[in-house]
């Protein structure tokens, strides 16, 4: 069973109309955030409990709940074919930071991709944790967990989709490269960047130039960064 928590993921799951089991309030929370969460769960008839404080700790896992748990169904993760169709995807090769995800999945929503495909193995998969980081952003976009990410690039390419690899030794800035359509963007691990294989399989590597002397961005800036730059160009032509 799927655990929610927080006052903006758990409003965001019954807006989408997410299946939830039960809600549960602390008691004595209160304010219009918690309030309009109430409404929303009583309208859609599902359960609403007040239990202490405490009950809601346990349950979550931690004290940051903002008073509020919901408990559903757990998270259904989509088809590579399902979301193909789209203009853009964002490929994770091996992101093991559940805020990274987080991050990335909120941001790939707020740019305007179909999906974030992630690797069942070596990399976060979608968690409590990830929902908070995502702040509501999984309601309303795909997340593809598949066994093997060359496999998916390789079918991504026979649908037509252009691999864009972002690499510190690419060849080519981020603002410079003409982004085909489809496309994907496929973003490296936390220290370790694009496996080998991965490298290869991608049509263009990109980098972001900084003028520090860190050589690379954290993944989630960095997926922010080159999306949003995608973004602008698509919304200029």
């Amino acid at each position: 069973m799927a655990i929610l928590s927080g006052i903006h993921p758990v409003a965001e799951a019954l807006r989408a109309k997410h299946p939830l089991e039960r809600l549960l309030v602390a008691q004595g929370a209160g304010g219009p955030r918690l309030q309009e969460i109430i409404d929303l769960a009583r309208r859609a008839s599902i359960p609403v409990r007040f239990e202490p404080r405490a009950a809601l700790d346990r349950l979550a896992g931690t004290s940051a709940h903002q008073g509020v748990v919901a408990m559903g169904a757990a998270q259904r993760y989509a088809d590579l074919d399902g979301v193909a169709p789209c203009e853009m995807l964002v490929v994770l090769d091996g992101v093991e930071d559940p805020h990274n995800l987080g991050a990335i999945i909120r941001t790939a929503h707020a740019a305007g991709a179909g999906a974030v495909v992630i690797p069942e193995r070596r990399a976060a998969g979608i968690t409590d944790v990830v929902a908070k980081a995502a702040a509501g952003a999984l309601e309303h976009l795909p997340v593809v967990r598949v066994t093997n990410i060359n496999r998916a690039l390789e079918e991504l390419k026979q649908r037509g989709f252009w691999i864009y690899g972002l690499d510190e030794r690419g060849t080519e800035t981020y603002d410079q490269v003409e982004y085909a359509s489809p496309a994907a963007v496929v973003l490296g691990g936390e220290g370790k960047g694009l496996h080998e294989q991965v490298r290869k399989h991608c049509d263009a590597l990109v980098r972001i130039p900084v003028a520090g002397r860190i050589s690379s961005l954290n993944v989630s800036v960095a997926a922010g960064v080159m999306l949003f730059e995608w973004r602008r160009r698509r919304s200029k032509g």
